[in-house]
């Protein structure tokens, strides 16, 4: 970008700033406003940088004419940039206070020093206008998958050359032990386009579940046309991976359309993914039925679901433990990441031993509670009864129904049952008041003695202080952990074992905030649903056609 073309003819001046402007693949405008700031730089230096000095180059001459802006004041406190009313109508007899008046300079000639500066102005505009090119071209492409050559491998991370721009994927979004050289062709996901002062940064992925959605896109015409759709993809980079996918159309059969014909499909993919094992399972709207398919190639007994706290346990033959669990934990993880749910394996000989166990603490309970042999306790316990609660309040006629009671064993087990929650209730409430919790913690909706207990023995003493609280503080989290080998961590919340869900637990928490005058409790109820007159007005014709628009519209569910 020689200067000598600032300083020569205008003609030279346009050819310069178009010859920049297509290299660059910028704007000429913004080329010529960069030389504008250039000349209007050096300009400063020889006039004196107290000058308000302006320079406009013509887009179609190339003329750069230099003007001196002096604002129209009363009274002057700086003679570079203001001038009197009297002397600015003496040049122009219009002038008014608060206009700007325009004196022209003669053409500069730019010495060596002027024209050095003036190109680095030139080159910092351009640069800048460069990378704001670059980050607008960007920035709208998040989440598609672009082709890239190696520039260079700096400390695990790969910079890859984009043709216009360049990406870079660091180390830990790399499939594992792949190697790449410079001059490689690749492929790579965009997660993320940023602004930063060395221009903007395009983050790219090769380990991400998104990647492989792209990669299955681009190799299986039904998902790129919406017929089959991917639900959600887990992986372990490098070594295996899970994809569900559910097809809209009844004839097409979606995990046929996946592996194609000879698995020419899903090969294309695992080729890319360095020879990534990828299982494609049939999406169920049924959640055991689903992670039955998800644990595949395991062969599945039993399954109990807790929708509580979303656990499910999956009971196994002994043969087929180690399969399910797959090396490290990778199947039963890789299924837990794909079904969203926590999953426990078992052999039906822990199960066995843990509901034997599960009968015999009940039975123990029952008895040390309600006073009564083992045999009657362990009737209860087979006939169904896991507290003593539900013994406490259940149907009379429920319990004297049970082979060998009669109404009259059945009215003494209840008074026993309801004399030992009595009491029970009783030791809570002077453990509450013990620990300090306040009396209008009882008040709010769905908080219990031994709640409060729990509460008091974990530093909620007050209505306030449980209003402070956030849904996981009272029902606990499960961390799951960036590292594949690492399994998830439980944090266990305040009411552990109260069996209360994530919906029950924040009720309790906002009506707590309603009784401490944070909120209102119009403020929990949804909003009124529009006047069915409103709509009745614009006539039955125009209801009819709004339902049949309803009718036909739908939306795809996200990718998990």
């Amino acid at each position: 970008m020689a200067m000598a073309g600032i300083s020569a003819n205008r003609l030279e001046l346009l050819q310069i700033a178009e010859a920049v402007a297509r290299e660059k693949s910028i704007d000429r405008k913004i080329v010529i406003e960069a030389m504008e700031d250039a000349i209007q730089k050096a300009a400063k230096s020889r006039y004196g940088a107290e000058n308000d000095i302006r320079c406009e180059i013509d887009p179609k001459t190339g003329e750069a004419r230099l003007t001196r802006v002096l604002a129209v004041v009363e009274e002057v406190e700086n003679d570079s940039t203001q001038i009197t009313l009297d002397d600015a109508q003496s040049r122009n007899k219009d002038a008014k206070i608060g206009d700007l008046i325009a004196e022209p300079l003669p053409p500069l000639d730019f010495g060596r020093v002027a024209a050095q500066n003036a190109k680095q102005v030139i080159v910092q505009k351009v640069r800048e206008a460069e990378r704001e090119r670059h980050f607008n071209e960007y920035k709208d492409r998040i989440g598609e998958i672009v082709n890239g050559t190696v520039k260079r491998v700096e400390y695990g991370n790969v910079i890859v050359d984009l043709g216009r721009a360049e990406g870079v994927i660091r180390r830990d979004e790399m499939i594992p032990r792949e190697n790449v050289r410079y001059g490689d062709r690749i492929r790579a996901y965009i997660y993320d386009v940023r602004r930063e002062p060395r221009g903007p940064q395009i983050f790219l992925s090769r380990a991400r579940p998104e990647f492989m959605s792209k990669l299955f896109a681009q190799e299986v015409p039904e998902i790129y046309d919406g017929v089959v759709e991917i639900k959600s993809v887990a992986r372990d980079p490098g070594s295996r991976a899970k994809i569900a996918v559910i097809s809209k159309d009844s004839s097409i059969d979606p995990v046929g359309a996946c592996v194609g014909m000879r698995g020419s499909r899903v090969q294309a993919v695992v080729n890319e993914l360095q020879g990534e094992k990828v299982d494609i399972i049939q999406w169920n709207p049924d959640a055991a039925s689903f992670i039955v398919n998800a644990l595949a190639p395991a062969e599945v007994t039993k399954v109990v679901l807790d929708e509580d706290t979303n656990r499910i346990e999956v009971v196994v033959p002994e043969s087929q433990l180690s399969l399910a669990i797959g090396r490290r934990g990778q199947n039963v993880r890789l299924a837990s990441q794909l079904t969203g749910w926590d999953i426990d394996i078992l052999t039906e000989q822990e199960e066995s031993e843990r509901r034997q166990k599960e009968f015999t603490e009940r039975s123990n309970m029952l008895m040390e509670a309600l006073d009564v042999d083992e045999v009657i306790a362990q009737l209860l316990v087979t006939e169904g009864f896991a507290s003593i609660e539900e013994v406490a309040y259940v149907d009379q006629s429920e319990i004297a129904h049970i082979e060998g009671f009669d109404e009259h064993t059945a009215n003494e087990i209840q008074t026993r049952a309801r004399e030992y929650l009595e009491k029970q209730e009783a030791d809570r409430d002077a453990r509450r008041r013990e620990l300090g919790v306040a009396d209008d913690l009882a008040k709010v909706e769905g908080v219990t003695t031994a709640m409060m207990v729990a509460f008091g023995e974990n530093d909620i003493k007050t209505v306030e202080d449980l209003a402070d609280c956030a849904t996981d503080d009272l029902t606990g989290w499960t961390e799951r952990k960036k590292e594949k080998d690492s399994e998830p961590v439980r944090h266990k919340g305040v009411l552990e074992g109260f069996e209360i869900g994530r919906k029950e637990a924040e009720d309790m928490i906002m009506a707590a905030r309603v009784q401490a005058g944070w909120i209102k409790a119009e403020d929990l109820l949804p909003p009124e649903p529009e006047a069915a007159d409103e709509a009745g007005e614009e006539g039955e014709e125009g209801a009819a056609e709004a339902v049949g628009e309803g009718e036909g519209a739908s939306s795809a569910p996200t990718e998990g």
